[in-house]
C-alpha cells in the first residue's frame, strides 16, 4: 500500500497485515476483540506520535490509540484504520526528592509501581497492574489508594499530549489550564498523552486483609460496609465482592471453585496497627478463609493479574451509587452469587474520603459525591461461553440501574454505553463539547467513549 510506505518512512516501524507480527500487533486484551488494522505504528518517541496523528488525520483514516490494551471494549485497535500503540513508551523518571514521576504514555500500573516503591512512595492507581497507566488515570483513576489520596487525577500535575494538529502541548493548571481540565477524566477524547507527571505519596508497606465469607453472610457484609466506609479511617481501601474461590492456599482445598462473598482490605497506615485495623472484618461473621499480612504495596496492585490475563475474553458494566440501599443489598444477594467463574465478579469500590473533597467542576470527573463504583466483570476464555458471561452482567448491570446513579465510571463501560456518555459527564458535558471543539473539531479521537464536538 503506497501510503501505508509513505508513513514508514516518517516513523520508527511500522507494523502492517503483511508484516509477520501483525497479529501481535493488533491484538488488545480482551480475546474478544478482532479487528483489522490498517497499520500499527509502535511509537517509540514523541516524533513518531506526531508524525502518526498527522498520517492519520490527512488520509482520512480512522485512529485508536493505545497505551496498556485494557479497554474493554478494545479501544486500542479498530478496523480499517491506524493504531498508534504507545507501548515502546514505558520510561517512569522518579525525582525521590520532589516526590514527583514522569511517566510514558504506554507505562503500565506495573511499570510505575516498580520505580515509585523503590523510594517508598505510589501513585493512585487501580486494581491489576497490567493496566496502562494512560487509559486509567485519563478516565479519573478508582483504586485502592482513592480514599486516602483521590484519584489517579487528583495527583496529576502536567500531561505532554499530542493533540489532532499535530501539535505538542504541555497542559497543566497554568497552560492549557482548559485541556488539563478536560483530560482529568474526559478519557482519550482530546489527544495522544505521551508522557503523565505525577505527584507521589509516602506508601510502602500496606497491610492486606483477604477475608472469603460463606454467601449467607453476604447481606451482613454489605450492610456493614454502607454504614462503615463512610466514616472509617482514610488510611483503609477495601471493597467486598463475590468471587468463585480460587485454589488459594489459605482457603481450604475442598471449597476451591465454591462461590463465596469476600472483603477485600488494606490498611496504610502503620504496619504495626495493622491487625487492629483487621478486627471489624474478623468480627463480622465466620470466615471460611483469610489471610492478614504486611505486604508491598505493589505486591496488593497486582493481586488480581491472574485472573484477567492477556487474551482472556471480557465484558465489563459499571454505575456510580451515593447510597446502597436495602432494595440494591437485594440485587445483589440475587446476582452476585451466580457468577459463571473464578474470573467473574462484583466489586464495589470505595471512592469517598479524599477524592470527593475535590469539586464537581474542579476536573472532568463529576461524581465527586458517589459513595461508591459498582463494576461487574467477566472473564472467561472460551467463545462458546460468550452468551452465558455477558448476560450475567448485564442482568446484573440492569437489575441495578433504578438503584444507581445515571452515570458510571468511563473505564468500566463498554462498546454499547456510549448513549451513557452525557450522564456519565452531567453537567461537565457542556464544557467538555466545547474543550473537544477547540482542540478536536473533527473528532479524529473518538474511537472512545465519544464526546462528540
Amino acid at each position: 500500500m503506497t501510503s501505508i510506505n509513505e508513513l514508514r518512512k516518517q516513523v520508527t516501524r511500522v507494523v502492517a497485515p503483511d508484516d509477520p507480527d501483525y497479529d501481535t500487533a493488533r491484538a488488545v486484551w480482551n480475546g474478544m476483540i478482532d479487528r483489522r488494522p490498517a497499520a500499527v505504528v509502535p511509537a517509540a518517541n514523541v516524533n513518531d506520535v506526531i508524525a502518526a496523528v498527522n498520517f492519520a488525520r490527512d488520509a482520512g483514516l480512522s485512529l485508536a490509540v493505545r497505551g496498556g490494551g485494557h479497554s474493554s471494549p478494545g479501544y486500542g485497535t479498530i478496523d480499517d484504520g491506524l493504531v498508534i500503540d504507545l507501548s515502546p513508551m514505558r520510561s517512569v523518571e522518579v525525582d525521590a526528592t520532589a516526590r514527583t514521576a514522569r511517566v510514558g504514555g504506554g507505562a503500565t500500573l506495573a511499570d510505575l509501581n516498580d520505580a515509585t516503591h523503590a523510594h517508598g512512595l505510589a501513585v493512585p492507581g487501580g486494581i491489576v497492574s497490567t493496566t496502562g497507566v494512560g487509559g486509567l488515570t485519563l478516565g479519573g483513576g478508582i483504586g485502592y489508594l482513592t480514599r486516602g489520596f483521590g484519584l489517579s487525577i487528583d495527583s496529576l500535575r502536567s500531561v505532554d499530549v499530542v493533540t489532532a494538529d499535530g501539535q505538542l502541548r504541555r497542559a497543566s493548571e497554568s497552560e492549557n489550564a482548559d485541556l488539563f481540565w478536560a483530560l482529568r477524566g474526559g478519557s482519550g477524547n482530546f489527544g495522544v498523552v505521551t508522557s503523565f507527571e505525577f505527584d507521589l505519596h509516602p506508601v510502602d508497606q500496606v497491610v492486606v486483609g483477604l477475608f472469603f465469607y460463606e454467601l449467607e453472610h453476604a447481606g451482613d457484609l454489605l450492610r456493614f460496609f454502607r454504614t462503615w466506609i463512610p466514616e472509617a479511617d482514610e488510611r483503609y481501601g477495601a471493597f467486598p465482592a463475590f468471587q468463585v474461590a480460587p485454589p488459594l492456599p489459605f482457603l481450604p482445598e475442598d471449597r476451591h471453585g465454591d462461590t463465596l462473598c469476600a472483603a477485600v482490605v488494606h490498611w496504610s497506615g502503620p504496619v504495626e496497627e495493622g491487625e487492629t485495623a483487621m478486627q471489624p472484618f474478623r468480627d463480622l461473621a465466620p470466615r471460611v478463609g483469610e489471610m492478614v499480612g504486611p505486604m508491598p504495596y505493589p505486591w496488593l496492585n497486582s493481586a488480581f493479574d491472574e485472573l484477567f490475563p492477556r487474551g482472556v475474553r471480557s465484558y465489563w458494566k459499571g454505575n456510580y451509587v451515593t447510597e446502597l440501599t436495602d432494595e440494591a443489598i437485594e440485587v445483589h444477594l440475587a446476582h452476585g452469587p451466580k457468577a459463571p467463574n473464578a474470573s467473574s465478579t462484583m466489586h464495589l469500590y470505595s471512592i469517598n474520603g479524599a477524592a470527593s473533597r475535590v469539586g464537581a467542576t474542579d476536573t472532568a470527573f463529576s461524581y465527586r459525591h458517589a459513595t461508591f463504583s459498582t463494576v461487574i466483570v467477566s472473564a472467561w476464555p472460551d467463545a462458546s461461553d460468550d452468551a452465558a458471561n455477558i448476560a450475567w452482567v448485564r442482568d446484573y448491570a440492569d437489575a441495578l440501574t433504578p438503584h444507581s446513579e445515571a452515570g458510571g465510571y468511563v473505564n468500566f463501560m463498554s462498546d454499547d454505553d456510549q448513549g451513557r456518555v452525557t450522564d456519565t459527564y452531567g453537567s461537565n458535558y457542556a464544557r467538555l463539547r466545547k474543550v473537544k471543539q477547540a482542540y478536536d473539531p473533527e473528532n479524529l479521537f473518538s474511537h472512545n467513549q465519544n464526546i462528540a464536538p
